[in-house]
């Protein structure tokens, strides 16, 4: 049986529905490009700063400021963090410390009065406020010492700070006609992202930056954001120029290369009659000024006629002060400015009383965390010193770990003082357990050129051991030594019939003694007219300002003699 299968016929569809279904296509295709590529603009308005009268530095809020009538106080941190970091803190008397190269300011918390060098200045309102915590500094008694500016912007209550030397680039917005959402400061380079403010035609902006086919830009009450380019044209760049008070620096200046002894004085001054003639020496540093307790009182064995000997001898003297090498009394006498304050003036009328030519400054065995503290009286006493009219050096060692270096902050120290004196010995010290050299040649150079990439030359002067060690090894093991002089060290040479003979590793001329009896092996590596005539040689290789010597006391005529060539090949260069 056949089967019948039956078909509905389909309906033709017309050619103009075919010709609108293809043009609705393409509408739809390059409407959505166009969407993609020229988004709708986003009317969604955001905030541009947070909380009240913000602080607008290098682009960016910084915090908050307080506003109190005309004056204007910022944040303590932001301080410290962008225009001083050497700004100090002094819990006791409740002050911000501000140092200059020849002024120190203490500005106390609530007071109407602050003080320069210790003078009173007397203020309509206070310079330093605690507000809930966080210390505000007042911006007016304070913007004389930076190069830094600051105004009030209005509408806003914006406090812009702004750098010496800081480059604007001023510009105008030029197009007319546009609609408004192009006129808009947005959050980001396109049209879709939020807008915090509008600009008009002929409005002054500043750019600061730019992103793809936008600028980003400033209106002038501190707002900003993203514009196109084709709506700024740029004008003439202009520079912040601030005038403030660099202050100068009076400190004296030391003509001709540095060649120092230190005069160890521990209870009485030295007869000077029994002094030699010291060939080369031009300033000798006596011991005389230590810290005495916690209060900042200072001990002293100076003597005037010590002084007047010296300067007939044609020598400076630079008084030396030291903390007693004692890290608890160093701590409680150097964390309050009160007390760093006694110091400084009792050294400045010590320094009058005795006609110094200069001071040098001897802290050592300090707990690493108080080495700011010491840093603070380095910088609180060196615009009074330098006022005085003394030169201001420091002692310090290589850079090393523990104690006696680690807390030693030398980058900021070599910016404060007039010189840094190397304490380069001491590589094995009295208590060692190892025999060696006091300081080994290679030693020496290896550390002095770590110091050189963060301290310049003409700042450094390099100490050189007079002294040296005679070591006694036990055949059991133990280890112990004693300091002796030049003049010692040749008497047991001459004793025990001994030659010494050169020793590559260290540089230096070394000796050698068994002795069976005594079941010990001595052993002395020595300080002679070779080894300093080879450390003055490294002075002059590197180029530093000059050599001191530790002590005069260790030195025999030959130590003379070496030290001497120092100043007189600096003089032929």
């Amino acid at each position: 049986m056949a089967r019948l299968e039956t078909y509905k016929k389909k309906p033709h569809l017309s050619k103009g529905w075919i010709v609108t279904g293809l043009i609705a296509s393409i509408l739809f295709i390059i409407s959505s490009i166009l969407l993609y590529f020229y988004p709708f603009a986003s009317s969604e308005k955001t905030s541009y700063f947070t909380g009240d009268n913000p602080v607008l530095f290098q682009g960016k809020q910084e915090g908050n400021a307080i506003i109190d009538g005309e004056s204007v106080y910022i944040a303590l941190d932001f301080l410290k963090e962008h225009i001083d970091d050497t700004i100090f803190f002094d819990e006791k008397s409740n002050s911000i410390i501000i140092t200059t190269s020849n002024k120190v300011i203490q500005m106390p918390t609530e007071s109407l009065t602050y003080f320069i060098n210790e003078q009173p200045v007397d203020l309509q309102f206070a310079p330093l406020v605690d507000e809930k915590g966080t210390l505000f500094v007042a911006l007016d008694p304070i913007i004389q010492f930076y190069p830094v500016t600051y105004q009030v912007l209005e509408q806003t209550n914006v406090v812009l700070i702004q750098k010496d030397g800081e480059a604007l680039q001023n510009s105008v917005v030029t197009m007319e006609d546009v609609h408004e959402e192009k006129l808009r400061l947005r959050t980001d380079a396109t049209l879709r992202s939020p807008y915090v403010a509008d600009v008009s035609s002929g409005e002054k902006v500043w750019i600061e930056d730019e992103k793809e086919e936008f600028y980003f830009v400033r209106r002038k009450d501190g707002v900003a954001g993203y514009i196109s380019k084709d709506l700024i044209e740029k004008q003439q760049e202009e520079t912040i120029a601030v005038e403030y008070e660099k202050g100068a620096v009076n400190a004296p200046t030391f003509e001709g290369p540095i060649n120092l002894t230190w005069e160890a004085v521990y209870t009485k001054n030295p007869d000077t009659s029994m002094i030699p003639k010291m060939n080369g020496v031009n300033i000798v540093s006596p011991t005389w000024f230590e810290l005495k307790d916690d209060t900042g009182s200072i001990g002293n064995l100076a003597s005037l006629e010590y002084t007047k000997w010296a300067k007939d001898q044609g020598y400076q003297v630079w008084g030396l002060f030291s903390n007693a090498f004692d890290p608890d009394l160093t701590h409680a006498a150097f964390k309050d400015y009160e007390t760093r304050q006694k110091m400084i003036r009792e050294l400045l009328h010590y320094s009058q009383l005795y006609e110094l030519n200069g001071i040098n400054i001897d802290i050592e065995n300090v707990r690493e965390e108080d080495g700011p503290l010491v840093t603070q009286f380095v910088r609180e006493a060196t615009p009074y010193f330098h006022e005085a009219g003394l030169i201001v050096s420091m002692d310090v060692t290589f850079i090393a770990e523990g104690n006696w270096s680690a807390f030693y902050e030398r980058e900021k120290l070599a910016e404060i003082v007039d010189y840094l004196a190397i304490m380069a010995y001491d590589e094995h010290w009295g208590s060692s357990p190892k025999a060696g050299s006091v300081a080994s040649l290679p030693w020496v150079e290896t550390n002095l050129q770590k110091l050189l990439e963060i301290i310049p030359n003409e700042k450094l002067i390099l100490g050189i051991p007079l002294y040296t060690r005679l070591w006694e090894i036990k055949d059991s093991g133990e280890v112990s030594s004693k300091s002796k002089s030049m003049a010692q060290i040749k008497e047991w040479l001459t004793t025990n019939n001994l030659t010494p003979s050169y020793d590559a590793d260290s540089g230096q001329n070394y000796a050698e003694l068994y002795v069976p009896d005594q079941a010990t092996t001595y052993k002395v590596w020595l300080e002679d007219e070779q080894s300093l005539t080879a450390r003055t040689n490294l002075a002059i290789k590197y180029d530093l300002a000059g050599v001191a010597s530790w002590s005069r006391y260790f030195a025999d005529e030959t130590a003379w003699t070496a030290l001497q060539s120092f100043n007189q090949q600096i003089t032929k260069k």
